[in-house]
């Protein structure tokens, strides 16, 4: 049903009357190079992520989020190189978003490196306003539906790791563009969606409880301007290198529970719920996210150790 609750979903999430957040993962974790192009490369194994995020169950229009990608590390050098698709799907916008990231890394002692990243991306936006209740008939606004508008972007970050320990900090997209300017036509002044930069800050330790028990909290915070700061609490805990459970906490938004499985040494799956703190609760069931990778080792011995990131 195409309700008003739909418009509603349309200016609160990825592409407003305002501005255009960024895709929202729950395991950003298991695939931190769409977020941190520093990262490419930095399991030190080639690495394939597929994900699905439905988000919101039962609100129309609500967003859902298809991401897969690829990194991997250049013939055991220094350079990493990521490439990354995610399709995202909020009322009546259709975004993909196609990446390519590339990493340099430098060994800062015996177990450290930092490294460095550049991504560039290309962003094709669609907005079919027909899905949209227009009350007035007369309202020039949504007469011209979006397709496939292209805008250019590029980001940047750093990552500082070990086996143990990572802290990252990255700006995904530096340019703010205008995907749809409505000073082209004759709505207004304002832009239909306009993207914003955002700022990310993630960091995690792994302790070891014991030789078969590891725990890692984490957190992540985002920054935009126009949005509140988001931050996204976790804790996990990896059994017998096999089984992971978690559960996480964003900031005045969500309750999340995460699960694992490392099902051979080259594929992993996991899944996540989350549950809306918001007044958003009274309108949905919940936010579903399930992703599987695959990593193709050259030699087992060499995999790194935890899996948690």
């Amino acid at each position: 049903m195409k309700k008003g609750i739909l418009i509603i979903v349309f200016i609160l999430s990825g592409v407003s009357m305002y501005s255009q957040q960024d895709s929202q993962f729950t395991q950003y974790m298991y695939n931190t190079v769409n977020i941190n192009p520093a990262y490419a490369g930095s399991r030190g194994v080639l690495s394939i992520f597929g994900l699905h995020r439905n988000q919101w169950v039962g609100l129309d229009g609500a967003p859902v989020t298809n991401t897969l990608s690829l990194n991997t590390p250049i013939n055991n050098s220094k350079i990493g190189l990521g490439v990354s698709v995610i399709n995202d799907r909020i009322g009546p916008s259709d975004e993909n978003a196609i990446s390519v990231d590339i990493s340099y890394s430098v060994p800062t002692s015996e177990t450290f490196k930092l490294s460095f990243g550049i991504k560039g991306t290309a962003n094709l936006l669609n907005v079919d306003f027909g899905k949209l209740n227009i009350y007035d008939p007369n309202d020039e606004f949504g007469r011209q539906n979006i397709d496939n508008k292209f805008s250019p972007n590029v980001g940047a970050g750093i990552y500082f790791h070990s086996d143990k320990t990572y802290i990252g900090l990255s700006v995904p997209n530096f340019l703010e563009t205008k995907h749809f300017d409505k000073n082209d036509t004759s709505f207004s002044s304002e832009s239909i969606a306009v993207e914003r930069m955002h700022y990310y800050l993630i960091g995690g330790h792994v302790f070891d409880f014991s030789e078969n028990i590891k725990f890692k909290p984490a957190v992540l915070t985002k920054l935009v301007q126009g949005s509140p700061l988001q931050v996204d609490l976790s804790a996990n805990l990896l059994f017998n290198e096999k089984f992971t459970v978690g559960l996480a906490y964003r900031w005045s938004a969500a309750m999340s529970a995460m699960v694992g499985f490392q099902a051979s040494d080259s594929w992993f799956i996991g899944y996540a719920y989350d549950m809306e703190t918001t007044k958003l609760a009274s309108y949905n069931s919940g936010s579903h996210e399930i992703f599987l990778r695959y990593e193709l080792f050259k030699n087992y011995d060499k995999v790194v150790s935890p899996r948690f990131f």
